[in-house]
């Protein structure tokens, strides 16, 4: 059989390094819990090998290990700590005694690569197993390879070794077949390997890139292949690299929307994180914030200026500048400019919130509206109702939360106030400027302010009389 035949495929674990500092960041969040439209970046490295079917994955923690396995404990991979920095080959070595007896073959990532995909983590899992090579690797082809290793390749076409950029001969920097550090190895030959790893070097590390040399002498072929898109390999290591990474993220997930029938008017003003769902025809306006958890509709008009989070849509909903977080709108809801919809709020169908509403916990029934300046809290509106302006619910007594309830087809006249817990009864009227503090029944009209009392003249002569105060106490000085 030749060293580089086709074999079987066998099964894959990954081991992610995410025990670096990284002294550049200039932040005290751990580096692999950065976010980057909605999840960390070690989130989205794992994200990539489930996709790609890895079956087991082992995150390599140190610098604030709590915290990373505290953020990351649901994710259903298991943590191995490195408890010096000594280099990467120390950080995989970490994994031996989880991963010591794993029958496949095992790839390494780094957690600060959120741009990587499971089709690029496919490709390396496919080219190992493609060969009987004990190691394969992605490069990178930049235009400008300044600050990263070059891949030295032998006249077959495998890798001889890796220099670090300080170390490479002139020749040798001319070379633009860079190393991102993705690997994937034969797991029986990784760990006797890695024992053979020395740290002569300028920080006394142990490199994980010096494998490559090793296998060479051994006469057993590393393999390499580019990546098809060089973005996948960006490493973060700054909030610069941070910011770039989530332009081109966002840029991938604004195209996939447009590409399944969403019209975003300007993709570079427009923010979108993942899991976001937008349906056909619905139009996306410019500086629109969409958080994870979001499904929008057929048809619907989202902004300019309105930041949705974990709520649902229907169709032909349209928000404008507006805030909707943990929320429910059912079709043909209009709401804005600058409403906010808190947490529980559900608007049913062809329900109306305009401008300066706030709506918190609360239900309003079809066709409902709320058209200006009110606060709705707490409450279950029925439908066919209208809220006149200026309109509050008074839900909190200062230690609990009350209910308001207000039945189909009422009117609340403006700047009515309702004080819970209460009940207006369907098809009743209050009067504007009226406070609600006991249940109206149904069908029945409520007046709940004081008649006013007309002084005539009273004015003029308030005003007479405090001139003659003021100049009687000047002339006292």
């Amino acid at each position: 059989m030749s060293e580089l035949s086709t074999t079987t495929h066998s099964p894959v674990a990954a081991i992610i390094l995410a025990a670096g500092k990284s002294t550049r960041m200039k932040s005290s969040v751990a580096k692999p819990l950065h976010t980057i439209c909605g999840d960390t970046m070690a989130s989205h490295v794992i994200r990539a090998c489930r996709l790609a079917g890895v079956q087991r994955i082992v995150m390599i923690v140190g610098h604030q290990s709590d915290n990373v396995i505290a953020a990351l404990s649901g994710e259903g991979i298991e943590f191995a700590v490195q408890t010096e920095q000594k280099g990467t080959a120390n950080a995989v070595q970490a994994a031996e005694e989880l991963l010591g007896d794993w029958p496949g073959d095992i790839i390494t990532l780094a957690a600060d690569t959120p741009l990587l995909t499971a089709d690029s983590v496919s490709a390396l899992i496919q080219l190992r197993n493609t060969t009987t090579a004990p190691m394969a690797m992605l490069t990178a082809r930049l235009d400008n390879p300044t600050g990263y290793g070059r891949v030295i390749r032998n006249e077959n076409g495998t890798v001889n070794r890796i220099v670090e950029e300080t170390d490479a001969s002139p020749a040798e920097k001319l070379c633009n077949e860079c190393n991102p550090s993705l690997y994937a190895f034969l797991g029986n030959y990784l760990w006797p390997a890695l024992r053979l790893i020395g740290n002569s070097n300028a920080k006394g590390e142990y490199y994980l890139t010096d494998l490559v040399e090793i296998f060479s002498r051994q006469n057993k072929p590393v393999v390499a292949q580019p990546v098809a898109d060089v973005d996948e390999v960006i490493g973060v290591n700054s909030q610069q690299d941070l910011a770039a990474a989530g332009a081109v993220m966002r840029r991938r997930l604004l195209n996939r929307l447009m590409a399944a029938g969403t019209v975003i008017v300007d993709p570079a003003s427009t923010y979108v994180d993942i899991d976001v769902e937008v349906g056909q025809d619905s139009t996306i306006e410019p500086f629109c914030v969409l958080l994870r958890g979001t499904r929008i509709g057929n048809g619907c008009v989202i902004g300019p200026y309105t930041r949705i989070e974990q709520s649902k849509l229907g169709n032909d909903v349209r928000a404008l500048a507006s805030w909707i977080s943990y929320s429910t709108l059912e079709d043909g809801t209009k709401i804005g400019p600058y409403s906010q919809l808190r947490p529980g709020s559900h608007l049913a169908a062809g329900v109306r919130v305009g401008n300066f509403v706030e709506v918190k916990n609360s239900t309003l029934g079809a066709s409902s509206q709320a058209s200006h300046l009110s606060y709705i809290g707490d409450a279950i509106i029925g439908s066919g109702v209208n809220i006149g302006a200026g309109t509050i619910t008074c839900n909190y007594d200062g230690y609990f939360k009350h209910q308001t309830v207000v039945g189909d087809n009422a009117f609340i006249g403006s700047h009515s106030t309702l004080i819970a817990p209460v009940t207006v009864g369907s098809g009743a009227f209050v009067a504007a400027g009226s406070p609600i503090t006991g249940d109206i029944p149904e069908d029945s009209m409520v007046i709940a302010r004081q008649r006013a009392i007309v002084k005539e003249d009273w004015a003029r002569a308030y005003r007479i009389k405090k001139r003659a105060e003021k100049e009687l106490k000047s002339a006292k000085r």
